[in-house]
């Protein structure tokens, strides 16, 4: 892909920072939701915060984890830090399509599983799962945070390759 022009970047960048912090944050306000549900002293609080937690799940979870994805796809490929040269790079994508696949797919059929609950008047099943699976995503969304501050570990075998290519 063509390098992107700079202002061009910057904003891309401006936009890819928002969207993965917002994602950052919305994962914990999921998780406060998660720990208020799991400890709530009566089901009408527990329900509460449950159909709050579907509506952050339904309206902005994915659709922000996707913008974050592709947002980093782009100035990866548009930038000279490449997709597949820096390996914290090459870590950073791999982290953040796990990460997004485990919302789409596991994260959120957790919680419409507990939306199905509290609509049916049932007690809500497995809570831990609302605290642990936001815990872990919490947790790599910092790990990403610091790896795109920090930028550590050098080059990858691909990127060495390229490098060598561009001295001859």
């Amino acid at each position: 892909m063509r390098q992107l022009i700079r202002p061009v970047r910057r904003g891309l960048l401006v936009v890819h920072v928002v969207v993965s912090v917002g994602w950052l944050g919305l994962t914990l306000g999921v998780l406060a939701l998660g720990i208020t549900g799991a400890t709530a002293g009566s089901a009408e609080e527990a329900g509460a915060a449950y159909r709050s937690m579907n509506v952050l799940g339904d309206r902005l979870l994915i659709p922000i984890s996707l913008l974050s994805l592709v947002s980093g796809i782009v100035l990866a490929l548009g930038t000279p830090w490449g997709l597949a040269r820096h390996r914290w790079v090459y870590v950073k994508f791999w982290l953040t399509m796990i990460t997004t696949a485990a919302t789409a797919f596991a994260l959120r059929a957790r919680m419409d599983a507990a939306m199905a609950d509290v609509v049916t008047g049932r007690t809500v099943g497995a809570t831990t799962d609302l605290i642990v699976a936001p815990s872990v995503s919490l947790g790599v969304y910092t790990f990403l945070t610091a790896i795109s501050v920090i930028k550590p570990w050098g080059l990858t075998a691909r990127g060495r390759r390229q490098r060598a290519t561009k001295r001859r």
